[in-house]
């Protein structure tokens, strides 16, 4: 299949944006748009739903119980205004676009030891033990190569979990392709994989419905172990701590990771510092950058493939900082795709799956390890194996390897 972007226009680098900046916090009075409603802890949300929508006449798009106690509702900017100093209110904030600017044994598991793991990803030895959620524009639930068992759809007006876009099956398939001796291997093969479906066809949703897959995943924390997070924006860490700051995304995201699921997120595509996106700013969550490498092994020397860049040295389009705790391939990955095919594209949304799946792979030996702990692990297993010349940031971030899992 020829490589593709995922806007209107042919690009190269692949992750999850929002775009542009929030629109104004309570604009025109008269304005109808979507806010997200957070509750302060202890208050119910089905009672405070009923009264707000009694008082203010809202349109209800999502509930949230589970990561973040609250809801999404459409409402003039004078009703988000009144609703915020009600006492029973957390905060009140618009609304926000994110979307997509993007661009066997992969070179990527190659690079990261996937067939020197306990699963040995390429020689056929069968199925993980462990479930991975994948937050994205849903997973083609027919592809032979990959195991869905079911999922949530957040979008708006599409009932279904299937991927009309692409990028959140080729995010599935780094991380669980199987190992039947057909398309190519994950770094956890054949890994029940749960599709939240955030992103149209067009790779772009909202907060609200992100916030929307992280209550859900929640809700089913004793069942899915990992939460694959290839999508960002704007933002920073919030500066109060704990889960209830009032940043429905951070809180949402910090209440979902103390119920026990780890978090893999992209660092960013922007050449920025992580700092200023989130959840790459989270605390809370591993943050991943992308490495470029052309032939699965180190040393450097590979000729460029998909993309330019330089083997073995940190992909060109990728955020970095002190947020980043993690580095793993993103540069010309192959992996599954829609309509029960394969493709080859580059991004921070390509190395986020590979630290889902390691990820995946400890839990599945180590079922009682905390986020937390599941981090330790993976930054402690890496090596430093590659070349930083072209980091922005003065420290090294240890390269993801899975030989000891």
């Amino acid at each position: 299949m020829p490589r593709r972007s995922l806007f209107a226009t042919l690009t190269t680098a692949a992750v999850l944006a929002v775009a542009a900046a929030a629109p104004a916090a309570f604009a025109s009075p008269a304005a109808r748009q979507t806010y997200i409603v957070v509750l302060r802890d202890g208050v119910s949300v089905d009672r405070a739903v009923a009264a707000h929508g009694r008082a203010y006449g809202l349109e209800v798009r999502h509930t949230y119980r589970y990561a973040l106690s609250g809801y999404a509702a459409v409402m003039s900017s004078a009703d988000a205004r009144a609703l915020a100093s009600d006492p029973r209110v957390l905060s009140v904030a618009p609304d926000r676009v994110v979307s997509i600017d993007a661009q066997t044994v992969p070179t990527g598991i190659d690079r990261i030891d996937g067939e020197l793991s306990s699963t040995a990803s390429g020689d056929g030895s069968g199925t993980v033990d462990v479930d991975v959620a994948v937050i994205d524009t849903g997973i083609d639930v027919d592809h032979p190569d990959l195991n869905v068992m079911g999922g949530k759809n957040c979008v708006q007006g599409k009932p279904t979990i299937d991927d009309g876009n692409g990028h959140g099956t080729h995010v599935a398939g780094t991380i669980a392709a199987k190992d039947d001796g057909q398309g190519v291997v994950g770094v956890v093969p054949g890994a029940r994989l749960w599709a939240v479906r955030v992103l149209n066809n067009n790779g772009s949703g909202t907060w609200s419905g992100v916030i929307c897959g992280i209550d859900w995943v929640t809700s089913k924390a004793s069942t899915i172990e990992v939460a694959n997070m290839s999508l960002g924006g704007s933002g920073t860490e919030p500066s109060a701590s704990g889960c209830s700051t009032g940043d429905g995304l951070h809180d949402a995201i910090c209440k979902s990771v103390r119920a026990g699921v780890t978090y893999a997120v992209a660092a960013g595509n922007a050449s920025d510092d992580a700092a200023k996106h989130v959840p790459a700013a989270y605390d809370e969550v591993i943050t991943v950058s992308a490495l470029a490498d052309f032939d699965g092994a180190s040393g450097g020397g590979a000729a460029p493939t998909c993309r330019t860049d330089e083997d073995d040295t940190f992909a060109n389009f990728s955020n970095y900082g002190a947020d980043v705790d993690i580095i793993a391939p993103g540069v010309c990955i192959n992996s599954t795709w829609k309509g029960n095919s394969y493709n080859t594209i580059s991004g921070t949304s390509m190395a986020t799956p590979h630290v889902a799946g390691a990820a995946a792979l400890y839990k599945a030996s180590n079922a009682s390890a905390s986020p937390a702990q599941v981090q330790t692990a993976l930054q402690s297993a890496g090596n430093l194996d590659w070349n930083n010349v072209d980091d922005r940031d003065t420290t090294k971030e240890v390269l993801l390897n899975v030989s000891a899992f």
